[in-house]
């Protein structure tokens, strides 16, 4: 039977994209610099009466903004075939068109995934053959400031039980014992490359009396001997984020840390993320998955996968004034996915 035009545009899968602000509730530092808004993009993709959607969160550390992720989605377009369920085929011819750009990529396949979940009308979750109840405890980030303002953040944060502290500065001492003075909170550490080997170890011993449950990239990405040397003179585990950002990381960085924080936005999205948790699982790495500055649209479809992990630090969304999603919940700490088709995310009206 011959198919006319028409029929033909009813049956090829359409995308487009838009750009979005996120406003952080309060200036968010890291050891890299500060930041107030986060400029992402959703990306939606059409397929007879279904629309999928996802959600890009770039950044620059990787070699991408909102620009470059609208440049990428207006190339995509015509690329996506005609048939939404052969995901890995559409990813692997995204990838030959356009090298790199992990948040554009991520947010197409996370709408694919929505798309798919749709059409067949379950979760995700049950698409992956998840359990729903075990789901993690996400951590709860606090941005660098002095320790009487970290101190204060600690206190606010008191509803969640684990919280995320970033360091990178001279202060990372006083601003841990602040903390501890006000909270009993399990503490998770992270750097994001702020420190050098010699720095990090004299610095990690130091907190050890904090009671820190582990380290999260203490050195530039690139320095594997640094994380080893750092490894085995310092008493908490370490997991590495920014040095691991494929699946060919993971092999290199196994015997040089503990764990690794794997994030959909650096990492082309779910499909590359579910290959990288079996890698890893299989190198005997603990994991977590992780977030940048994300609505509650992209922190559900990585919240999707977190009973495959160890740890979550999915906490995007709740540090956001105008999140225009609704999805994962947050219950004393505990992930709670929702049960609607797809992520199951629906759109706040204003």
């Amino acid at each position: 039977m011959l198919i006319n035009q028409e029929q033909k545009e009813l049956i090829t899968m359409h995308i487009d994209a838009k750009p979005i602000d996120l406003k952080l509730s309060v200036p968010f530092r890291i050891s890299r610099g500060v930041q107030q808004v986060a400029s992402n993009a959703i990306v939606q993709v059409n397929h007879k009466e279904y629309t999928g959607y996802g959600e890009a969160a770039p950044d620059e550390y990787y070699g991408e903004n909102v620009e470059t992720v609208l440049a990428c989605i207006t190339t995509f377009a015509g690329n996506l075939g005609d048939d939404p369920f052969v995901i890995d085929d559409i990813m692997r011819h995204l990838d030959k068109i356009i090298r790199l750009h992990p948040s554009a990529k991520a947010a197409v396949d996370m709408a694919l995934y929505d798309l798919v979940g749709k059409m067949l009308n379950v979760p995700l979750y049950k698409l992956l053959g998840l359990n729903p109840k075990q789901t993690p405890y996400t951590s709860f980030t606090l941005g660098i400031d002095t320790p009487t303002e970290m101190a204060k953040k600690a206190l606010l944060a008191q509803d969640y039980p684990i919280l995320k502290i970033k360091v990178g500065t001279r202060h990372d001492i006083e601003n841990l014992e602040a903390i501890r003075e006000v909270s009993t909170a399990i503490i998770r550490v992270d750097a994001n490359t702020g420190w050098t080997p010699k720095e990090a170890i004299k610095t990690i011993n130091a907190l050890a009396p904090y009671n820190i449950e582990f380290i999260e990239q203490p050195v530039v990405a690139h320095d594997l001997a640094g994380l080893k040397l750092i490894r085995d003179n310092v008493p908490i585990p370490i997991f590495a984020d920014e040095s691991c950002v494929t699946v060919e990381d993971i092999p290199r960085l196994a015997g040089c840390v503990d764990g690794v924080n794997l994030k959909l936005m650096k990492s082309n999205g779910i499909s590359n993320v579910l290959k990288m948790i079996h890698v890893a699982r299989a190198h005997n790495l603990r994991i977590m998955l992780g977030c940048m500055i994300e609505s509650s649209l992209a922190i559900t479809a990585a919240a999707h996968l977190t009973p495959l992990v160890d740890y979550a630090d999915l906490d995007g969304n709740l540090l956001i004034d105008n999140d225009p999603y609704e999805g994962v919940r947050v219950v004393n700490g505990k992930l709670v996915l929702p049960d609607g088709p797809g992520l199951g995310v629906r759109e706040v009206r204003s």
